[in-house]
């Protein structure tokens, strides 16, 4: 039963990169950033805004370090996220989401001096083969010779974002609980975009039949939803069992965009998306230490998917 939670916020989370493909030809990435972040608090704030004044000594001491947080999580990776969208397919974003973890466990070496294990290294390169084949449309070589598409390329900046905001949650710690540090993060992150939306034309940024359905999808199912099952999931399951669902979202993604999206599956999704996700869960699960002692088992898997 417990494994539901997790399941279900990778669920959640495959459609809301559904929603962010709709979006990109409904709304600005920066309009439907800032309404769905205005929707979250919103929500959150009927449960969390009390408890977070009341432990607002202790959440000033710690500001700095969660306005970096909202940053790198709720503004950056959403807003890259949804300019993805405009010129990539679901099914690609999809798949260099899912190397969140990766992305984490190899920052966490440079960051927090976690040892590089056998696992990093070949998934890694495994990885990375993978991408140049499914970027490349099967053709390894076209990525060196014309350069990675606009859209796969925020995308991987997207999850770079978030997974070092993984990583600095591991290396600082901040001792605000997740709903309140949540909550927090999100009002920063409102306020770095509230100057972006300012400046967005009033057509792109129209609340009516197309666009308000996919604001209560990005608000409640992918904001509030989504971060109560991953919290619920990592308390029972804990990170690293958590993390592996991730593997989980190009699968149920792409399902998603052939149904909804009339989005074809081809074979370099097939065979490229493979064998980057085969590197992912390579580098999750083979611990054994590259040079030197036996690592502990790396965390950085366990807060992906909060407030996506």
């Amino acid at each position: 039963m417990s494994y539901l939670f997790p399941l279900f916020a990778i669920l959640f989370w495959a459609g809301n990169v559904i929603v962010s493909k709709m979006a990109a030809s409904a709304i600005s990435p920066t309009a439907i950033t800032f309404y769905r972040l205005v929707l979250a608090l919103f929500l959150m704030g009927l449960f969390t805004a009390r408890p977070a004044w009341r432990n607002r000594k202790v959440i000033l001491r710690h500001w700095p370090k969660l306005a970096l947080y909202g940053a790198l999580s709720s503004a950056v990776f959403q807003a890259l996220s949804y300019r993805a969208a405009e010129t990539t397919t679901a099914t690609n974003m999809a798949i260099l989401t899912a190397l969140i973890p990766l992305l984490s466990m190899l920052l966490s070496v440079v960051i927090l001096r976690d040892p590089l294990t056998l696992g990093m290294a070949a998934g890694g390169v495994m990885s990375f083969l993978g991408l140049l084949y499914l970027v490349g449309q099967g053709d390894m070589l076209s990525v060196f010779q014309h350069g990675i598409h606009v859209g796969d390329g925020l995308m991987l900046l997207a999850a770079l974002s978030y997974a070092l905001y993984g990583v600095l949650l591991r290396h600082w710690k901040v001792p605000v609980p997740a709903w309140q540090s949540t909550f927090v993060q999100s009002i920063f992150a409102l306020i770095y975009m509230l100057p972006l939306y300012l400046r967005v034309p009033a057509a792109q940024a129209a609340l009516d039949v197309n666009t308000i359905p996919l604001i209560l999808y990005a608000g409640i199912f992918s904001s509030v939803l989504l971060s109560y099952l991953w919290i619920e999931g990592v308390h029972r399951l804990g990170p690293n069992r958590c993390s592996i669902f991730i593997n989980l979202l190009p699968l149920f993604t792409a399902l998603a965009a052939f149904l909804m999206l009339r989005e074809q599956l081809h074979g370099y999704h097939l065979l490229g998306g493979a064998v980057t996700l085969a590197g992912v869960l390579l580098a999750q699960t083979v611990q054994r230490p590259l040079f030197g002692r036996t690592p502990a088992a790396p965390q950085a898997g366990g807060n992906v998917p909060a407030a996506r």
